[in-house]
């Protein structure tokens, strides 16, 4: 029986379904939901300097949990949100970390299809936190 479900979102449609998932599962548990976004820092070099765009990404975090949030409380579930930088660790072991932090027996999370060169080298995020996780994980497909 999972008491604490945390489900990392970002706004994808694979996401939008793992937060589906979490949701009937906590109905059926009685559990809490934990809606994790973890996002990075990304700063470019243009001609003037740098170009910091984090404050955005920190902005798209924040809509992107309200509105998971308010689809899980119209379910009948409680639930609490985090926003988290990644800052110099890869998003999964952020995820993995948050998971711990809040006490989560399951996390549920969507998976992507591999991206080329980037998911060579570093994996999916999907795949680093099954790899890094203590806990259970649910992983749900694109459909």
């Amino acid at each position: 029986m999972y008491a604490h479900i945390l489900v990392p979102v970002d706004g994808s449609e694979t996401s939008a379904a793992a937060l589906r998932e979490a949701v009937k599962l906590a109905k059926e548990q009685k559990a809490k939901v934990r809606l994790t976004h973890v996002y990075e820092s990304i700063r470019h070099v243009v001609t003037e300097g740098f170009v910091d765009i984090t404050p955005a990404l920190r902005r798209q975090g924040e809509q992107i949990l309200a509105d998971a949030l308010t689809r899980v409380r119209e379910a009948g579930i409680e639930a609490t949100t985090a926003l988290v930088a990644a800052g110099n660790r890869r998003v999964s072991a952020a995820i993995v970390e948050e998971a711990t932090a809040a006490g989560a027996d399951l996390i549920a999370m969507g998976t992507h299809g591999p991206r080329g060169v980037e998911r060579l080298l570093l994996g999916s995020v999907a795949e680093g936190v099954a790899r890094r996780a203590t806990v259970s994980v649910l992983l749900i497909r694109p459909r």
